[in-house]
């Protein structure tokens, strides 16, 4: 409580979406002692005012609760942004200029890494590691798409890492290859770690500072939690168990943070003993890990998304290729079901159709095995989903984890998705309308850095299945709606970046809503989104971003 049983903080005079069950607006909100007081009419907040009380006068301005992002790489983003980050340019010149200029700037960096880049800039998506060797030829290069499920590497990385012409593709991988035979310069999924084992890891002091970076970036875009979606040794994200552990004991973590731990293929129940362990000790602070994340395919654009039927090829012929299930679906039964039962939450990687109903099928499995339980499992990406599926997320009460940034047309969708999809399987596609109306809990998550982590940028595209303005990743068709029947009412696009997404984080007691006895997690956005139009949701701005009742981010002045 503030001074006197008086607020700390009000906000008043705006338009205040509870997102509460009745979808309720208030005009002000009270908040004392980090949490929220009171919300409710100018009138009745006034009484929460004294002398002490910092007041924000809205001026008709929007409050919602603050964003919760279900599915993110935010340490891994973090890392690339004080990296060689590719994600501010859109071609092959402009990523090369960026290299050249890096690798000048870091003169005594035995490996240059990052990442962003898009593969609709390539070819076949395939970039070649001739390209890198003209901008640097002395060091090997390593840089992730923005996926994270392909590396682009230079010769010298290629041979430090013995690839040649012999060495085989992995069983989860492939080395793509020129005319020759000889590796081209892109190591897809598994294949990434034949060179990224040789990379050096990052420091703790990199990595941490590399989250501050993160957090720094989400609170202006009014993020104030998130599910780190990999925790744990994976190719190219380096485990950040540690580095959350130290940012939180050094207090620099001022959003509450799920960490999703890393299930490793060829390992089995064996190392459940491990996870539990580090559950255990992240278990005190802002930072805890309860969650699992098993990825279960690759994605459709280098055709290792695991598929019920075959890719076609340029021509639309079936190619044969039906891309790959990481995990066997016995093993995967297992892993659902040994993690449901030590009471950790699943969360899938799952964007073929295939490895969405074999998801749901282990999900199944652990329930018939264990019983009802209170898992919260959640499927992430759903990019192809047979529809015959649709029903069972609200029959096994799992939770649809959508991108929806991804349900556009842009170049890595019109050039390497849907001519190989065909017809049908396009028509199945990022379902979210489907699978609202068939009574799923729908939450939101931006995959950061696979792509922007703005919440707005987002909502747009769910609301208008067109890409947002401003958008870098815009082609042909860019204003044409991708399958507008699964396009979201604003409310629910709303309710699934915060209560949704607190849910699936076992915070709906504490955020996502507007409600007294809630940690004052709060966003103030410049404008009423349900007032303009909805080709306009993308334009609205965050002004304010408050964790704990605390200021985080203000975009008129620095806090």
């Amino acid at each position: 409580m503030g001074s006197g049983g008086k607020a700390d903080l009000v906000l008043r005079g705006g338009d205040v979406y509870v997102v509460d069950a009745a979808r309720s607006w208030a005009q002000a909100v009270a908040v004392a002692g980090g949490r929220i007081a009171a919300a409710g009419t100018d009138a009745e907040i006034a009484e929460w005012v004294g002398p002490q009380t910092e007041v924000v006068e809205l001026g008709g301005r929007m409050v919602l609760p603050g964003f919760q992002d279900a599915h993110i790489h935010a340490s891994a983003a973090g890392l690339e942004r004080i990296r060689c980050d590719l994600s501010g340019a859109h071609s092959l010149a402009g990523y090369l200029s960026i290299v050249r200029a890096y690798a000048g700037q870091h003169p005594d960096a035995p490996w240059i890494t990052g990442g962003g880049w898009s593969m609709d800039v390539f070819p076949g998506g395939v970039p070649r590691r001739e390209d890198l060797d003209r901008v640097v030829p002395d060091r090997p290069v390593f840089l992730s798409n923005r996926d994270h499920h392909a590396a682009w590497v230079n010769s010298a990385a290629l041979a430090l890492a013995g690839i040649g012409s012999g060495t085989p593709d992995p069983p989860d991988g492939r080395i793509e290859r020129d005319a020759h035979g000889e590796p081209a310069g892109t190591l897809q999924e598994g294949a990434m770690d034949l060179a990224g084992r040789h990379v050096p890891g990052p420091s703790l002091e990199e990595q941490v500072a590399g989250i501050v970076e993160a957090q720094l970036y989400l609170h202006t875009l009014g993020i104030t939690g998130w599910q780190e979606a990999i925790v744990g040794d994976y190719a190219v994200v380096p485990d950040c168990y540690d580095a959350y552990l130290e940012a939180d004991r050094r207090g620099l973590l001022s959003a509450r943070v799920t960490g999703a731990l890393w299930w490793q293929r060829g390992t089995g129940t064996g190392q459940l003993g491990d996870l539990i362990e580090r559950r255990a000790g992240a278990g005190g602070g802002r930072f805890r890990a309860t969650s699992v994340k098993i990825m279960q395919d690759g994605v459709c654009e280098n055709f290792t998304a695991s598929m019920l039927t075959p890719y076609l090829d340029a021509h639309g012929h079936p190619a044969g290729g039906q891309g790959r299930s990481f995990f066997e679906p016995g093993e995967l039964t297992a892993a659902a079901a040994a993690a449901d039962a030590h009471g950790f939450q699943g969360h899938f990687h799952a964007i073929g159709d295939r490895a969405v109903r074999e998801a749901l099928d282990a999900v199944a499995a652990a329930r018939a095995a264990n019983g009802p339980g209170h898992g919260r499992h959640h499927i992430s990406h759903l990019q192809v989903v047979h529809p015959g599926d649709l029903p069972r997320f609200r029959q096994l009460s799992v939770m649809a984890n959508c991108q929806p940034l991804w349900a556009c047309y842009e170049p890595q969708m019109t050039e390497l998705t849907l001519p190989f999809l065909g017809p049908q399987r396009a028509s199945w596609q990022y379902p979210f309308g489907s699978l609202a109306r068939s009574g799923a809990q729908l939450c939101f998550g931006s995959d950061w850095p696979v792509s922007s982590p703005n919440p707005l940028w987002e909502i747009h595209t769910a609301v208008n299945r067109t890409i947002p303005p401003g958008y870098p990743y815009a082609g042909p068709g860019a204003g044409d709606p991708f399958l507008p029947g699964e396009r979201l009412d604003l409310a629910t696009a709303i309710a699934a970046f915060t209560i949704g997404s607190a849910y699936v984080n076992r915070d709906e007691r504490e955020a996502g809503s507007v409600e007294a006895g809630k940690r004052a997690d709060l966003v103030v956005l410049d404008r009423n989104l349900f007032s303009r139009p909805a080709t306009e949701i993308a334009l609205a701005n965050v002004d304010l971003t408050i964790t704990d009742g605390q200021m985080r981010y203000d975009r008129h002045r620095l806090v």
